[in-house]
């Protein structure tokens, strides 16, 4: 039985390498058959497979360096540096091709990276516009860099807080039947949103800055009648606003304010009869000065492969109906 240990840093958190509830650590347990357990400010590695414990030790390695650098890992990017170590390939991040290269250059100072052309067009446009649209397919990252601009925004200090809203529709269940207050009735429509944010920040620094007002993380119903100053907004699911929502939403932006509303207008959940708000706004906002659209492909997906897949197999099969 062999043990490998990497020294942990005093700059970054065991969480910060590991993942949020040892996720990192029990995909690489069962990827290379090993045991990685934390012996004070060390991490140590046991198994009985020489190579496995190396490749392991280097890729933890490897996650504490770009860590210390500043960069916020995403389960993808830390799946392509496990893929790349078991492949023997060394670091995944200086063998990679010219283009690949430019497609991953820094998103903000949280270092979170582009990895496709057009989430490159969505972060500068983020960067240049008071007001984004994004539409595109699951697994664009359209919601995950929309909340990697807005920490961003919040650390430099470009804004004083982050307002995280979305529409819950009732997916087939009536909220009223459903047990709770209100706030934990539609808190599973708003999990996503927490799910993005649990990955740029620790569960104590999100719980501290909600208590403080700084982090909101709202169901769409609760924006009217406010005046939303020095905020980062970012409404998410927006193809389920209806006409009357997304104008209502619109109409909340203040001062020193930057809005990113992002949705897949394939994915509609709205009744029969209602139209969707993020339809109708492509046609009524599509000429104004700051306010700019960023349409993301199936290209653009950075999930799992076979996301891309199933996006391309629904999309066959919806213009064949449509004969």
């Amino acid at each position: 039985m062999g043990v490998k240990r990497v020294a942990i840093p005093r700059d970054i958190t065991v969480v910060e390498v590991l993942g949020q509830y040892d996720r990192r650590a029990r995909f690489l347990r069962k990827h290379f058959g090993v045991d990685i357990t934390v012996v004070d400010d060390e991490i140590w590695i046991v198994g009985d497979n020489e190579e496995h414990l190396e490749k392991t030790q280097k890729i933890l390695s490897e996650v504490m360096e770009i860590t210390r650098e500043g960069h916020i890992l995403s389960w993808e990017e830390f799946r392509y540096i496990v893929e790349k170590g078991d492949n023997g390939s060394g670091s995944s991040r200086r063998h990679q091709g010219k283009s690949e290269k430019q497609a991953q250059e820094p998103l903000v100072a949280s270092k979170v990276k582009a990895w496709t052309e057009g989430q490159k067009r969505y972060i500068d446009a983020m960067k240049d516009n008071e007001i984004v649209f994004a539409i595109g397919p699951a697994g664009t990252g359209k919601t995950y860099l929309a909340v990697a601009m807005a920490v961003d925004y919040l650390k430099s200090g470009r804004v004083q807080r982050i307002i995280l809203t979305r529409p819950a529709v009732e997916a087939g269940e009536k909220l009223g039947f459903l047990p709770g207050t209100l706030i934990e009735k539609v808190d599973p429509y708003l999990r996503p949103l927490y799910d993005a944010l649990l990955d740029m920040m620790s569960p104590d620094r999100v719980q501290f800055y909600k208590e403080r007002g700084v982090i909101e993380i709202v169901p769409l119903a609760y924006m009217r009648g406010r005046t939303l100053n020095n905020s980062f907004i970012i409404l998410d699911e927006a193809q389920n606003t209806t006409y009357q929502q997304m104008k209502m939403f619109l109409t909340r932006i203040g001062f020193n304010s930057k809005v990113v509303v992002t949705g897949d207008i394939t994915q509609i959940d709205l009744e029969k009869g209602n139209v969707s708000g993020l339809v109708e706004v492509q046609k009524i906002l599509k000429n104004i000065e700051d306010i700019q659209f960023v349409y993301l492909e199936e290209d653009d997906v950075v999930r799992n492969p076979l996301v891309r897949e199933i996006v391309r197999a629904y999309d066959r099969f919806e213009r064949e109906k449509q004969k």
